[in-house]
């Protein structure tokens, strides 16, 4: 009899023993990922279909070891719905600690300098990640800039986000500004702001090109930047798709610098950090006059002879 029961001992403990080493292996083998995989975890999803999103995923090998040991564990409460990235290879373990971690993953979108409002309009509703409407915005309101998301938030966020960012460094590059700037607030140098980004791509030309701007006014002299005559024809809503001819110079717009003196009534994009910051800081010169360059950059003139010049090579270059 004692020898009956000793056996059942050491098989009921042999089989403990298997059954936890069998268990350990479960929960912390690596499930090999040879490229990032991104989930999604729903909200309100239950632990069955947690279970089936990992195992479509190929991030755990059985369902029903997952799901024992979520509830085991007590881990399935914890769980955060949202987007996840798994990059590296991971076990049960490591996925049930990702999904408890809250570290969701963020998205991006990204609005470049220059773009209009329009055409940011057109970036938050072509991407696919964001959900809903947002209420219409103006040239000059949105900073350009990168925004991170989460799968399913709200496009009316990302503009309110990008909104306050403009603000803060509108409001920062007015606070730091050069002292006898010919501005009278912060809208005006971001009007400025917005023809200087549209003006030039070169980063190291922005205070340059602000300076003849900004020399400009102090003297009076009409801006006669293309951009704002273009913005007059199409009010950034659409390409303009064409040259601009003698013609289009003598619109009657308050946009038209061509026709009125000093800045036009708003922005005529959505300029940069930089740019604004090249406003509030302009390169001290003695410029009125700048022309391309034909290699991406443009020549600055004192004088209207030096322009006309500058003018007859840039022509010739263009040939």
């Amino acid at each position: 009899m004692f020898k009956k029961l000793l056996f059942l001992l050491i098989l009921v403990g042999g089989t403990a023993v298997f059954l936890y080493a069998k268990t350990q292996q479960i929960i912390h083998t690596p499930m090999p990922v040879n490229e990032n995989v991104i989930f999604q975890i729903p909200r309100g999803a239950t632990l069955e279909k947690i279970a089936d999103i990992l195992e479509q995923n190929k991030l755990i090998e059985n369902r029903l070891y997952f799901v024992l040991y979520a509830k085991l564990g007590k881990i399935y409460p914890k769980i955060k719905a949202g987007e996840y990235l798994v990059e590296n290879d991971v076990s049960l373990q490591n996925v049930a600690e990702l999904l408890t971690s809250g570290k969701v993953y963020y998205r991006k979108i990204t609005f470049p300098e220059g773009k209009t409002a329009a055409e940011i309009a057109e970036i938050l509703y072509q991407n696919e990640y964001l959900e809903g409407d947002f209420a219409d915005f103006a040239d000059g309101e949105i900073l350009p800039e990168t925004y991170t998301f989460s799968r399913g938030d709200e496009r009316q966020m990302i503009v309110e986000q990008s909104k306050a960012a403009m603000q803060k460094v509108l409001q920062q590059a007015w606070d730091e500004r050069d002292a006898d700037l010919p501005l009278k607030n912060k809208e005006e140098m971001l009007v400025l702001a917005s023809i200087v980004e549209k003006e030039t791509g070169v980063a190291a030309e922005r205070s340059q090109v602000a300076s003849v701007f900004i020399n400009r006014l102090r003297k009076g002299m009409l801006l006669q930047t293309d951009p704002t005559v273009i913005y007059a024809i199409t009010q950034g809503k659409k390409e303009f798709g064409r040259s601009l001819l003698r013609r289009d110079l003598a619109i009657d717009s308050p946009y038209n610098t061509y026709k009125y003196v000093g800045l036009p009534p708003t922005p005529i994009c959505n300029p940069g950090k930089a740019a604004i910051m090249a406003v509030a800081h302009p390169d001290k010169t003695p410029y009125l006059y700048f022309v391309a360059s034909g290699n991406g950059g443009h020549n600055f003139a004192r004088t209207l002879s030096e322009h006309n010049a500058n003018v007859a090579k840039w022509r010739y270059l263009s040939k």
